[in-house]
């Protein structure tokens, strides 16, 4: 069992759309970037959200261009235990503390919870913010289910 930490948050003031995953996989963790995983298909959700390829920028661009348009990323899971990359391996689990992060950005008016792991830990440790919340489709290559047209079709926002 390998033990996980979550990254700090890439958010500014002018964040109004806060999304959220639940713990980065382990090329996430070794390149230090969010959704590094080539087969992860939130860049290229983020690329049509943004109107702009975000897959073919450096990592550095691609939060700079997240955050001109208003959104934020960060984990619901601060720590946890887990064997491989796939969230039902998640164990002793621990919350972000998100409460404090939505005091500190006022302006954040919407949460998107990316997949069911990031719903579920969001739903146990938040539930009072519940009414804030959508939950998403998974953009991990995990979620087969969705093809990438239809998981554009769900994160239109």
């Amino acid at each position: 069992m390998s033990k996980c930490k979550s990254f700090k948050p890439a958010i500014n003031e002018k964040s109004k759309i806060l999304i959220l995953g639940s713990m980065p996989g382990i090329k996430s963790l070794e390149e230090a970037q969010y959704y590094a995983h080539p087969q992860n298909r939130f860049w290229k959700v983020m690329s049509f959200l943004c109107n702009k390829d975000l897959v073919s920028l450096d990592y550095k661009t691609r939060i700079e261009t997240l955050l001109e348009n208003n959104f934020a990323l960060w984990d619901v899971i601060k720590s946890c235990s887990r064997e491989g990359s796939l969230d039902s391996a998640i164990e002793n689990e621990k919350p972000n503390n998100i409460k404090s992060l939505l005091k500190k950005y006022p302006n954040i008016e919407k949460i998107y919870l990316n997949g069911n792991k990031a719903y579920s830990a969001f739903k146990k440790y938040f539930p009072d913010l519940l009414p804030l919340c959508k939950k998403m489709p998974s953009t991990s290559p995990a979620n087969a289910r969705f093809q990438l047209d239809a998981l554009l079709k769900e994160w239109a926002l």
